[in-house]
């Protein structure tokens, strides 16, 4: 018998075959029907592209990838521009590296939920109940801190409270961090005032080697990097070798020799680095509710959901009016809030010239990640605003110019602060010194938890160095009244804010200690929090 095949339609998978005397018609139906990823509907490839090529523009940015998660699927990733500011790396691709900063805060709260699902360690744990060397400066927190404080930034620490041992050039281990908790200030109330704070995430990092008996590398890397089936993506910093690597603002794109490569404390708070492909991957395993593409368990879907419960409320942004945001909260490892009547979970992170951003509509079903090579929030908040206000609403204001007109306010506020009160500027000219009368400074200085600093007079400049970082020196130009300006000597590598440095005495004139004040906006560059004291003088 003869038969005929007949195509519905242009390119659909279903067939229907029919004999030629029309005794039997079997329609086979019931195979597997699998349709072209799609957007999510009010969203577009030119929008994206459109978007992604205005950002580029209004903020510099040499390179940025994008990536879209959509009803399960990966539904879009594609990289823009080049790798580095210089154009000699060639041009990203969604397979290209980039430093995710504190999205990698994410990936160490899931590796405490995987933790979790084995049973190895509650939420509710006292800390030090599993990590005995755990302490912080008041007795009762101690006693009291559980798993849980440890990723939700209300601990009473303040912002940005000890990032001195984590960047700026910092040598500092993980261990020295949790030894050095004591004597870190609490500025707010515990469980009540929210501040951002990278040093617990270090910590939550440790109590991950104490729990599994591996690095926090290791654990991340086997069970939720290489577990996931995340492309081009590593717990470690990339080495020499690797070639498809973005450089951040700033850098050298000289990459370190692995024998030469150490630990960095501060891996579990911004270590991470990956790819668009990888990053989509990791949502669509997040949306997926713990569970890969293929089926997978990551983690289970109730502790998916521990990571995106509120735990700290924080205040509402600038912008709330206009995306009808009514809360925002911070989860375990992610922010919340809502946003056109939905529920959002976002993140951003910002290290080694480069910013992240990852934001999720759990009831649009729709995961988006940007990646970016410039030093500037302003890019990746205008991108992914952009793209999220389209998939929730179908529509989107200009929101490249909100956040261009943002950051030339800031700016222009800044230069004025310079102008008027700025080191420098005529109601505080700086002043020359002899040496003779620089000497007075000069000595080893000894701070409880940075350690020590050293003052030094150098062809005839005075100058600051901390211990425990590679290259962390500034050269001190001086106002009237013991205070000095510090300007750091390597303005490329996030050496920080220049700072304020005001020289103590005691009732006989000399010089006993200082304490620092950061000129800019950084709160990593947490100078404040130093008490250093006078050990040793010349």
């Amino acid at each position: 018998m003869m038969q005929q095949r007949f195509f519905i339609g242009k390119s659909c998978k279903k067939a229907v075959w029919r004999s030629i005397n029309g005794a039997a018609v079997l329609a086979l139906l019931a195979l597997p029907v699998h349709a072209a990823p799609q957007l999510p509907h009010g969203l577009t490839e030119q929008q994206i592209d459109d978007v992604a090529s205005k950002a580029q523009a209004a903020f510099q940015v040499p390179g940025l990838a994008i990536g879209v998660v959509h009803d399960g699927q990966i539904v879009f990733a594609k990289a823009y521009g080049q790798k580095a500011e210089d154009g000699k790396s060639g041009k990203a691709d969604a397979a290209t590296l980039f430093a995710i900063g504190s999205n990698s805060k994410e990936f160490t709260a899931t590796a405490l939920a995987t933790l979790v699902d084995a049973g190895k360690l509650k939420w509710t744990d006292r800390v030090t109940d599993l990590m005995p060397e755990f302490r912080v400066s008041d007795p009762w927190i101690t006693r009291d801190f559980r798993v849980s404080d440890l990723l939700t930034h209300h601990s009473g620490m303040g912002l940005g409270a000890g990032d001195l041992m984590l960047f700026s050039h910092s040598t500092f281990s993980r261990q020295d961090v949790v030894a050095a908790l004591p004597y870190m200030p609490f500025t707010g109330r515990y469980r009540a005032d929210y501040a951002y704070n990278n040093l617990l995430y270090v910590v939550a990092g440790a109590l991950v080697e104490k729990i599994s008996g591996q690095t926090w590398e290791q654990y991340v890397q086997t069970h939720l990097i290489d577990a996931a089936g995340l492309s081009a993506c590593q717990s470690t910093h990339p080495v020499a070798g690797q070639t498809d690597v973005a450089t951040g603002e700033g850098g050298s794109g000289i990459l370190p020799d692995r024998s030469a490569l150490k630990p960095s404390a501060m891996a579990p708070a911004g270590g991470i680095w990956c790819s668009v492909n990888g990053m989509n991957r990791w949502v669509q395993t997040l949306m997926n509710g713990g569970k890969t593409a293929e089926g997978k368990i990551i983690i289970s879907q109730t502790q998916r959901d521990a990571l995106w419960a509120p735990s700290a409320l924080l205040p509402l942004p600038d912008m709330a009016e206009k995306t009808q945001t009514h809360f925002r909260a911070y989860g375990y490892g992610w922010f919340m809030e809502d946003f056109f009547g939905l529920k959002r979970v976002w993140h951003t992170g910002t290290v080694s010239g480069m910013v992240s951003y990852v934001s999720v509509l759990p009831e649009k079903n729709t995961g988006l990640v940007v990646l970016t090579n410039r030093d500037d929030h302003h890019a990746t908040y205008a991108i992914a605003t952009t793209l999220s206000s389209l998939i929730a609403t179908g529509k989107s204001e200009d929101w490249v110019g909100y956040w261009q007109r943002e950051a030339q306010q800031s700016a222009k506020k800044k230069a004025e602060k310079a102008a008027t009160v700025g080191p420098g500027s005529p109601a505080r000219p700086f002043v020359s010194l002899p040496v003779a009368a620089l000497q007075e400074y000069v000595g080893v200085y000894h701070d409880a938890w940075r350690g020590d600093i050293r003052l030094s007079v150098t062809q005839g400049a005075l100058t600051l160095s901390f211990s425990k970082a590679n290259g962390l020196t500034g050269t001190l130009q001086a106002l009237p009244h013991d205070l000095f300006v510090a300007k750091w000597q390597d303005r490329a590598n996030d050496a920080g804010d220049d700072s304020y440095v005001q020289f103590e005495r005691n009732t006989e004139g000399k010089v006993t200690g200082f304490h620092m004040e950061v000129i800019g906006s950084d709160f990593s560059f947490d100078v404040q929090d130093l008490h250093p004291i006078k050990v040793v003088s010349p």
